[in-house]
């Protein structure tokens, strides 16, 4: 998540105020430059030289109010127009407009989440639907006409699994989008921030604070640990490192065919035991309402890094 570069720059008050009071003294330096040296010149060649002055300040003042007012407000009204993907501005000509830039940034970025939750909706829902729906619809057929009670009670089976498989994804979509509301921000001490999951040791080997509020840190370790759980491990590893967060298990990890995938809405190597393929999808989403990232790295098992 792109972030505003913290630089001193100075505020708006002291830019407005020395802009008038550059134009108030303009006059004052001039009326007092012919009172006391008007004769030395002349009237024409002091009137050049006062015109060149005034000229010359007040390019100076429209380079620095070009630079420190206008420039930031245009580059952000870019940035909030853009459509996708688009950096973000790094750079604000005073901390007012650095506050604005990254409420503007912040806002911007959760609003795109947002989008992308519809979009996802659209895009992975409607396929997924298919497969139950079809079910049903065949088994509905088949029941029309005359059946034995066994066959129609296999039937009726396939129906309520096909219901409770669309329900499943239904709930998973509305976990996704709930995910994407902002969570209380804060710092959240490793050890101690998460559930524990029977038949799965967490081993913790460094014992600092995130920059993740605690809410959030528990969501994202219960998904994460319950995920390596479901894949067969029996040991996590959770460490800080440099800004990172790194969470290995010794399950049996990710194929390099899926490691692009992993973090795509309802991607799945478990659907045939229920599995909806929506925790890594919210597990991002979480941690970038928290203005954190998430990536895989590289291990025996599965490797998670969370960086902020």
């Amino acid at each position: 998540m792109s972030r505003v570069a913290r630089k001193w720059r100075p505020p708006l008050s002291l830019v407005l105020g020395g802009t008038l009071a550059a134009v108030f003294a303009l006059p004052l330096l001039g009326v007092g430059y012919f009172r006391l040296a008007g004769g030395v010149l002349g009237w024409a060649e002091t009137s050049w030289l006062i015109g060149w002055i005034a000229f010359i300040a007040t390019a100076a003042l429209g380079y620095f109010l070009w630079r420190l007012v206008l420039r930031p407000v245009r580059a952000l009204t870019e940035y909030a127009k853009a459509e996708g993907e688009a950096e973000a501005p790094q750079h604000f000509g005073t901390p007012e407009f650095s506050q604005l830039g990254a409420a503007v940034i912040e806002m911007t970025t959760a609003l795109r989440g947002r989008e992308a939750v519809v979009r996802s909706y659209a895009d992975h829902v409607t396929h997924e639907m298919k497969s139950p729906l079809t079910a049903i619809r065949g088994a509905v057929e088949l029941l029309e006409g005359d059946l034995p009670e066994t066959e129609r009670k296999k039937l009726i089976a396939r129906i309520g699994d096909s219901a409770a498989r669309m329900d499943e994804l239904l709930a998973a979509q509305r976990a996704l989008a709930k995910a994407a509301e902002p969570l209380p921000k804060g710092q959240t001490a490793v050890l101690g921030g998460f559930s524990e999951i029977s038949g799965l040791a967490v081993e913790v080997t460094t014992v600092e604070n995130v920059p993740i509020g605690p809410e959030a840190f528990r969501l994202v370790m219960d998904h994460l640990l319950s995920n390596a759980k479901a894949h067969g491990a029996s040991q996590v590893t959770v460490s800080v490192e440099e800004n990172q967060l790194v969470i290995a298990d010794n399950g049996v990890g990710i194929s390099d065919g899926n490691r692009d995938r992993v973090f795509d809405p309802f991607f799945t190597t478990r659907r045939d035991a229920g599995g909806t393929g929506m925790g890594l999808a919210i597990v991002r989403r979480i941690l970038q309402t928290q203005g954190a990232e998430i990536a895989l790295g590289h291990g025996k098992g599965a490797v998670f890094v969370i960086s902020w």
